[in-house]
């Protein structure tokens, strides 16, 4: 490694070219960066500093002929070196449209700062960049027209320069100067002796800079060798990149190795992580070559992006994307993408990989009609493909629904009907999507629901009318309150402001009203002459059918359910009568115990032969009961818990009672807020995971 400071004059001066890898991302500076460059030159300047130190640039110095250009492959620093070429395309422009002004030496820039004078070909830019970005520097370097329809933020930020350059806050003499006066850190690798990602990573440790996809595309291309990262760049991972949309493609492409990553591993890598996971999934994946990595990544990035951007020729499979986006289902995407990788390699049918995903999205909706808590969802998925049988497929993962009765649950048909006909949809995300699906469920003309607004057939109006109160009944009130946003109530219009809160038959009988209505959905409304508890629950009751067709429960019959249930033994039922306890231990549990259930309704209690568990998908804390306090387990590890008060104990690989690495004790009633501190702590954890 030579790592020299200097400035960009020294740096580009002499038979050089600096290159930017295939790999890199696209010049990404914006005018905020450009201003805050301008401001520093402005501010140095006029305050007569010295110098101004502006980063590092680390290049690789590839082998050079004789004879020939030196090259620099940048690994880093492509942003400020761009930027600043930039700048001097814009002070050498000026000085060629203003001759009079003898204090900036336009063919100096050009043919020092800009070029290699008597170089032809790509060897003759001084800087090279990738792909759309080289054509546009090139043209401004070759002062060659500029095509209209050209977007680039190099376009971009050589108009603000130029135009910081004309407003003269600075004489351009004297930016030429301060350009100079800009410290640059040079640092020259050997690609035989240093290893450069290493170096790479510790420039972009903060993780700011970069996404993780970033991290990955620089890990995956940058130890290549120059020919086979060309290949792989060109064939696998760019076409990669493409299948992600432009304007979201770094978050959908980092939501995107998080759950590959997921499907491989069946364990769900923290957020902040998924680079080091990558890296550790390499070294042990089952890969021999980067090449057939890279053909894996655009496999599953082709099923990734169908279901994200609901791509498909297929309109069946169109619509069951739809679907997973409208219910927001990305904790299913890992394993869809193992389910669609069967399907393609024929393992299942195309029929089978439909039934599939219509069962995760009647898991999903069924769970939030009963509003059963979402945190396991994630976890669910990510192992579900354990659960898998090959020659039994379809029916293994039916009765791992079937079979569930613990938080895992797929609600029944009669836990969904009676939570459907009773919940408010009305104040649903989903409800759109409720309606659009009751309407057109078997339509072969399906109706846009866009088209239309919801309408309460009972008025949302608290200070109802007359004709509605003796419609309703004395108790109108209850009746409003329990049904007003409830299926049966709820349909769809295009009167909505006419209807308002007209009677029921002036609603029926008005022009657009419901008996001019052509909509499913008001099929059993318009036979009617009067509105009233009774018949919102009887149209309640006929949606809440049809909702149980179109969200199906798993179909399974006695014998194909048979081979996946298991005769177990009785769990011996444990209570706190289990332990050995005194009043004074059950009273510090009593205080202890509320304030762990109150931290959320999804915390269940188990009372273990030893100890005491408390989990959301596993345990986060236990407590184990001693003559006059309580232990206690937090599961986490030691490295990881903020202990301002040091009341835990570091217990890593000392056999106890309980999980975690963490234990501290409650010998006092006034020791459980600083306890609470500590197992929130773990609880959070798995909260947010």
């Amino acid at each position: 490694m030579d790592a020299r400071k200097g400035n960009i004059y020294e740096i580009l001066n002499g038979n050089k070219q600096f290159l930017i890898p295939v790999y890199q991302r696209y010049y990404s500076w914006d005018i905020e960066q450009c201003t805050r460059l301008w401001n520093d030159i402005v501010e140095m300047q006029k305050k007569g500093k010295v110098g101004h130190f502006v980063g590092s640039i680390v290049n690789i110095a590839e082998q050079a002929m004789p004879t020939g250009v030196q090259k620099y492959m940048i690994i880093d620093g492509q942003q400020r070196m761009t930027t600043l070429s930039l700048l001097l395309l814009a002070l050498r422009d000026y000085a060629i449209k203003n001759p009079d002004d003898t204090t900036i030496n336009a063919r100096r820039i050009d043919n020092m700062l800009l070029k290699n004078e008597y170089e032809s070909g790509d060897e003759r830019y001084k800087l090279l960049l990738t792909e759309t970005d080289r054509d546009i520097l090139m043209r401004l370097v070759e002062e060659k027209p500029i095509p209209d329809d050209a977007r680039s933020r190099l376009l971009d930020n050589y108009k603000f320069f130029a135009g910081k350059i004309a407003d003269k806050e600075l004489q351009p003499a004297e930016v030429y100067e301060s350009i100079g006066k800009l410290q640059i850190v040079n640092i020259t690798l050997d690609r035989s002796v240093d290893d450069a990602q290493a170096i790479f990573e510790s420039l972009n440790s903060t993780g700011k800079e970069l996404s993780e996809s970033d991290l990955i595309r620089n890990y995956v291309l940058m130890g290549l060798e120059p020919t086979e990262q060309t290949y792989v760049y060109e064939h696998l991972w760019r076409p990669m990149e493409l299948l992600f949309v432009y304007e979201t493609q770094d978050s959908v492409m980092d939501r995107f190795f998080r759950d590959y990553l997921t499907m491989k591993i069946t364990r769900i890598p923290k957020q902040d992580r998924v680079y080091e996971e990558f890296k550790l999934y390499h070294l042990n994946c089952e890969f021999g070559t980067i090449r057939e990595l890279c053909q894996d990544l655009l496999t599953y990035a082709k099923y990734y992006t169908d279901m994200v951007f609901k791509r498909s020729s297929n309109p069946s499979l169109k619509s069951l994307y739809e679907d997973i986006n409208d219910l927001r289902m990305e904790v299913s995407y890992p394993f869809l993408l193992k389910v669609h990788n069967d399907y393609v390699e024929g393992i299942i049918s195309e029929d089978d990989l439909k039934l599939i995903i219509r069962l995760c999205i009647s898991y999903v909706f069924r769970r939030s009609i009963c509003d059963i808590p979402t945190n396991s969802l994630n976890k669910t998925f990510a192992t579900l493909r354990n659960e898998i049988r090959p020659d039994d497929y379809v029916n293994s993962i039916k009765a791992f629904f079937v079979m569930r009765d613990d938080y895992k649950e797929f609600p029944n048909d009669d836990k969904f009907t009676a939570a459907f006909v009773s919940r408010d949809i009305y104040n649903m995300r989903s409800r759109n999507f409720i309606l659009s699906h009751l309407e057109n469920y078997g339509n072969k003309a399906p109706v846009i629901i866009e088209n239309y607004t919801i309408e309460h057939i009972m008025p949302q109006n608290s200070s109802l009318s007359q004709e509605w109160q003796q419609m309703l009944g004395a108790n109108w009130r209850e009746v409003q309150k329990n049904y007003l946003h409830t299926i049966g109530n709820l349909t769809l219009t295009a009167y909505n402001s006419e209807m308002s809160d007209h009677p029921f038959m002036v609603k029926m009988d008005m022009e657009g009203g419901f008996k001019e209505s052509a909509l499913r959905l008001n099929a059993y409304v318009v036979k009617l002459t009067e509105w009233n508890e009774q018949r919102i629950k009887e149209r309640a009751s006929l949606l809440a059918d049809k909702a149980k067709r179109i969200w199906a429960y798993p179909d399974m019959t006695a014998v194909e359910l048979a081979p996946y249930q298991t005769v177990e033994k009785p769990a011996e039922r444990y209570s706190l009568a289990t332990y050995d306890t005194n009043v004074f231990t059950k009273t510090l549990f009593e205080v202890l115990d509320r304030r762990i259930q109150n931290l959320s309704p999804d915390v269940k209690r188990e009372f273990k032969k030893l100890y005491v568990a408390y989990k959301l998908d596993t345990n986060f804390v236990d407590i184990v009961f001693q003559k006059q306090r309580l232990r206690i387990s937090v599961n986490m590890k030691f490295s990881e818990v903020i202990d301002p008060n040091g009341i835990c104990r570091d217990i890593t690989d000392l056999g106890r009672w309980g999980n975690g690495d963490v234990e501290l004790y409650m010998e006092h009633t006034s020791d459980v807020d600083q306890i609470m501190e500590i197992v929130e702590q773990s609880y959070r954890i798995q909260a947010d995971e």
